[in-house]
């Protein structure tokens, strides 16, 4: 599938995509998007049809809000705080001044400070129930990025593969951040980009390639069973 056609309408959303197409994944096994809890009740049916059956939210807990629709019954909502922010100000302190947080030049020493997270979003994927699953963060750009960045890794994608779907959010953060009254940090980011001489995709590139995620995984903690579950379920 192009990237295009990879897209979702999903009404509510503004940057969700299935990831079928992209290493072994079948459309409907994974999606990636931005907060589900905006979705209207066609944005929900719209999910379920799509064959979402688990939902994983990467927010912190002080991020959860109240959802603008019911969620339908046989949708299942799992929860991993993927940032910890409260387990280690020090990292945090360092890092939420610097320009490259929201890059993909942050995901290597988050992944090497927080394996354990890491895994526990891994593993929520590979245990769900039967059934398509959507995992998100806010903006569904970079918590969500990380944990595509290690499963797309995982399930034979390449480097520049994850790095043009990565790419893709980028032109959707403006209706995203207008929607929901935020600033526009994309603004900031393209500034920062173009200020360093580099771009998104090729920060991507870079950090797909370094990845090496079996190794990774499994020194985390995800069990091998784990990871065959999650390359059984998506084919």
């Amino acid at each position: 599938m192009t990237g295009i056609e990879r897209d979702l309408d999903w009404d509510g959303c503004h940057n969700v995509r299935d990831l079928g197409g992209l290493g072994t994944v079948a459309r409907g096994a994974l999606v990636r998007a931005d907060g589900l809890d905006k979705l209207t009740e066609k944005g929900w049916a719209a999910a379920y049809g799509h064959g979402i059956r688990t939902v994983l939210d990467l927010r912190e807990a002080d991020e959860y809000g109240v959802d603008a629709a019911p969620r339908p019954d046989g949708i299942t909502t799992v929860r991993v705080e993927l940032d910890g922010m409260a387990e280690d100000a020090a990292f945090w302190a360092r890092w939420t001044e610097d320009w490259r947080w929201g890059t993909p030049q942050f995901y290597g020493p988050f992944m090497e400070s927080f394996p354990h997270r890491i895994a526990a979003a891994v593993t929520a994927v590979a245990q769900a129930a039967p059934g398509g699953v959507a995992f998100h963060c806010a903006a569904g750009r970079d918590r969500t990025g990380n944990i595509a960045l290690v499963l797309l890794s995982l399930l034979g994608a390449s480097p520049e593969e994850i790095a043009a779907d990565y790419a893709r959010s980028a032109a959707n953060m403006a209706a995203l951040e207008a929607a929901t009254g935020k600033p526009a940090h994309q603004d900031f980011l393209d500034a920062a980009y173009a200020e360093h001489g580099t771009t998104a995709y090729a920060d991507m590139v870079t950090a797909a390639g370094a990845v090496r995620a079996e190794t990774y995984l499994l020194a985390a903690g995800v069990t091998e069973a784990d990871l065959n579950a999650l390359r059984t379920r998506v084919a």
